[in-house]
């Protein structure tokens, strides 16, 4: 769910449900709606409890995700007891934002974004600017500008600024506004917070996408950008604004996503996945929990239904009671009963099913895994079946 306040002050509230059908993924606005009232927890939960009882999905939720503002996060766990999962993006946006608000670096992206405003708001210097890429053999760019909320507009608008570095110096110097300048320093320190940034856009544009699972690439993403930050630590810039902004993701990239392993949906959709298994995992104790966890959930699953000793019509016995066993066979019928044909704990059934699973050579990391499973639930469900008819 997502909550907004347009242009005009009013405010809004959107719930998407994304799920899974024949072994797609796909996504449905459920509902988009003014919000008259303030949001608190409990106004909040009885909107979202409304939107499921409408559509008949009360006891199908997985997980709610949403931002990491307090009254919604009370509202699905402490009122609605729905699973909760703060949203991999929103955290990101925050890491970011934070990160390029320390002070130099915030005096460097208001130096350049007072130029985008000017080259763009003018005619002439927008003209100018053209007819100096035209000259030097570039395309033709125009400036970009960047948006309060949203952090990846700011890695734009510095990006576009580093790849028409060479006219727009020219034509500042032209018309000669009257505005402060980037030094060469101050240019070599937007190239390296651009090139800090990409891989955090990368993962943004990776995680949006509608088309494809993404929760089973959270863990790997935020240990993907733990790394890359990690590197720059011991390989750390010249320049100490650079060197403060990457000390400050470092540190909030840890408190955001350091226990990113332990949020059990996305640790089991990872587990599950054929691309990563638990190789996606940096501490085993949390991939062998998680493991676990999948081994009871398959095995209750598997745990069948014991069956009435009388029809529900007629009352008629339909196992009649077997032979009583002599106790001193007992011991040995409990240790041996899995052992004979046809007969399994349902434990050691699962377990076996995901030792195996986790055995499989990992799929290529572009393959879909829900084809992988498609694919993997026709097999097994042709096995079955040729065996219960005595076909295989």
């Amino acid at each position: 769910m997502n909550c907004w306040t347009s242009n005009t002050t009013t405010s809004y509230m959107s719930v998407t449900c994304h799920y899974i059908t024949d072994f797609k993924l796909r996504s449905n606005l459920l509902d988009c709606f003014v919000v008259a009232e303030s949001h608190t927890s409990q106004n909040l939960a009885q909107e979202l409890s409304r939107v499921a009882k409408e559509w008949g999905i009360q006891d199908k939720i997985a997980a709610c995700v949403t931002d990491n503002a307090s009254n919604i996060v009370k509202a699905v766990n402490d009122i609605l007891k729905w699973n909760h999962v703060r949203c991999f993006a929103h955290l990101l946006n925050l890491t970011v934002r934070s990160s390029v608000h320390q002070t130099e670096i915030q005096a460097l992206i208001l130096k350049v974004k007072s130029i985008a405003e000017y080259v763009r708001r003018s005619t002439v210097a927008s003209a100018k600017l053209r007819e100096m890429q035209l000259q030097m053999g570039q395309v033709q760019l125009r400036m970009k500008q960047d948006v309060a909320t949203r952090w990846n507009s700011t890695y734009f608008m510095m990006q576009r600024a580093i790849e028409i570095k060479e006219p727009l110096v020219s034509t500042m110097a032209l018309l000669n506004p009257l505005l402060p300048a980037l030094t060469p320093e101050e240019w070599d320190i937007t190239k390296e917070v651009c090139d800090i940034l990409k891989p955090f856009e990368e993962v943004t544009v990776e995680m949006s996408s509608e088309r494809f699972v993404t929760g089973s690439k959270a863990i790997l993403m935020a240990r993907g950008l733990q790394r890359i930050v990690a590197h720059r630590q011991r390989n750390p810039s010249t320049h100490e604004p650079v060197k403060g902004m990457v000390n400050f993701l470092a540190a909030d990239l840890e408190k955001r996503f350091g226990q990113i392993e332990r949020v059990r949906v996305l640790a089991e959709a990872t587990l599950l996945d054929p691309r990563f298994k638990k190789h996606a995992f940096v501490i085993e104790r949390n991939a062998e929990e998680t493991v676990s966890r999948v081994v009871g959930a398959a095995t209750h699953a598997a745990t069948p239904t014991l069956p009435s000793t009388e029809e529900e019509e007629g009352g008629t016995t339909v196992n009649p009671p077997s032979e009583p066993v002599p106790q001193f066979w007992a011991d040995f019928e409990e240790r041996v009963t899995t052992l004979r044909p046809g007969v399994q704990n349902p434990s050691t059934g699962a377990m076996l099913e995901i030792k195996g699973f986790l055995a499989e050579p990992l799929i290529p990391r572009k393959a879909d895994p829900l084809e992988w499973w498609r694919v993997r639930a026709l097999y097994v469900f042709n096995i079955r079946l040729h065996c219960q008819f005595g076909q295989g």
